[in-house]
């Protein structure tokens, strides 16, 4: 009877680890079953750059469900990063993702080292000493935002043969937060963009010197319509110029291309496209890789430039939304078309490559010659074109 019970005893030891083992394959190959993800904002998700930055965490819980614990922070000031990121930590947090631009992130990175930080990518990185626990990341804006061009530039030439306009009143407007590279590269891009169907266009830009501020931003895109811009986008983060276009599209013609957070229903007679980096794809592949106690960067389908990363329409970091078809001009689809084919294909370098000079606005000395071309985010995610396009953009104040 004792052998019985060895016999037994043995059999469900044997059953009990083939259980555990099977277990252990099943749980991400031998990873994690849950985990607590934090998340700190700059704003809250009424702005566009938040809510877009929150798609991210809304595919997070549709794709792990109960396996991940998500906490949030809204409105965090750059300067006021250390309290919410220390509670994050301080609560068992895994993973923290941040869209704000504090150096603090990565100073304090090392005080945790079983955490990883990652952050939307606000400085060049390159050559850059960081923490191993800290990551950045972004998408390659300039991509979509030279696509949305060529959908304004589609409807300006469908208005100069209209006759709504004459080839001189081909101007586009600009609302731009603060003359960084970042917001530099992207109205370039997009200006570009629309010179490549209309070569005569020029651009106007205001500076708001705030990233957010509803009524400044409105009050910018106001006077550029009143100047005689008929296009009108931005890199700031309310819906001000937006509703600007809206109120005054059935006195004049003039239309809004967005960024980040499609517009079409605060401004449905005005709004054309909107471009928007999809933060989903990181996002997903980070918490993919801590499950599963693999790197960051190994997880991720992007150009990789040691703990930054960076990807277009190539990988999915970079989408256009809603295009418009009730306003947009015949072939606008298949002119974005042909060039996200190219972009998917690895070519960029179109783009910023032309018979331009630039001149850094901090720096008269400082010039360039798009005649032999530039390829951004070559060695960081985060842009790094600085120059305003001599003769064809105006900066106004």
């Amino acid at each position: 009877m004792k052998r019985v019970y060895i016999v037994t005893g043995l059999t469900c030891m044997v059953i009990l680890a083939g259980f555990l083992c099977c277990f252990k394959v099943l749980n991400l190959s031998g990873g994690r079953d849950h985990l607590k993800v934090g998340f700190i904002y700059d704003n809250d998700e009424s702005t566009p750059y938040t809510y877009n930055f929150s798609l991210a965490k809304d595919a997070l819980e549709k794709e792990y469900g109960t396996r991940v614990e998500i906490m949030t922070c809204s409105n965090v000031l750059d300067d006021e990063m250390e309290e919410p990121l220390r509670e994050l930590a301080d609560a068992g947090c895994d993973i923290i993702f941040f869209n704000g631009y504090s150096e603090l992130v990565m100073q304090l990175a090392p005080d945790y080292p079983n955490i990883q930080f990652c952050q939307a990518s606000y400085m060049d990185m390159s050559g850059v000493s960081v923490p191993q626990n800290y990551h950045s990341f972004k998408g390659e804006a300039y991509q979509g935002r030279y696509v949305s061009g060529i959908a304004a530039g589609k409807k300006m030439a469908q208005m100069i043969a209209d006759g709504e306009i004459t080839e001189d009143e081909a101007i586009v407007g600009f609302v731009a937060a603060f003359p960084t590279s970042e917001v530099i590269s992207g109205y370039t891009a997009f200006l570009l963009g629309v010179r490549s169907v209309v070569p005569q266009a020029v651009m106007r830009v205001s500076y708001t010197h705030t990233w957010s501020s509803y009524a400044q931003e409105k009050s910018a895109a106001q006077q550029l319509i009143a100047d005689g811009c008929v296009m009108i986008s931005q890199h700031t983060d309310t819906i001000g110029p937006a509703i600007a276009c809206e109120e005054c599209i059935e006195s004049k013609p003039v239309y809004y291309v967005g960024y980040n957070q499609s517009m079409s229903e605060v401004a449905p007679g005005s709004s054309l496209v909107t471009a928007r980096i999809c933060w989903e794809p990181y996002v997903l592949s980070a918490v993919e890789a801590v499950m599963s106690e693999k790197s960051i960067e190994s997880m991720l389908s992007a150009n990789i430039h040691g703990n930054d990363a960076s990807a277009g329409f190539e990988h999915g970091w970079v989408e256009m939304d809603d295009l418009n078809l009730q306003l947009a001009a015949p072939g606008t689809q298949e002119a974005m078309d042909a060039a996200i084919d190219s972009f998917r294909r690895g070519n960029g370098d179109f783009v910023f490559r032309g018979p331009y000079t630039g001149t850094d606005p901090e720096n008269g000395a400082d010039t360039i010659d798009l005649s032999r071309g530039y390829t951004e985010n070559e060695n960081t995610s985060y842009p790094l074109f600085h120059y305003v396009l001599n003769d064809v953009i105006t900066v106004v104040e």
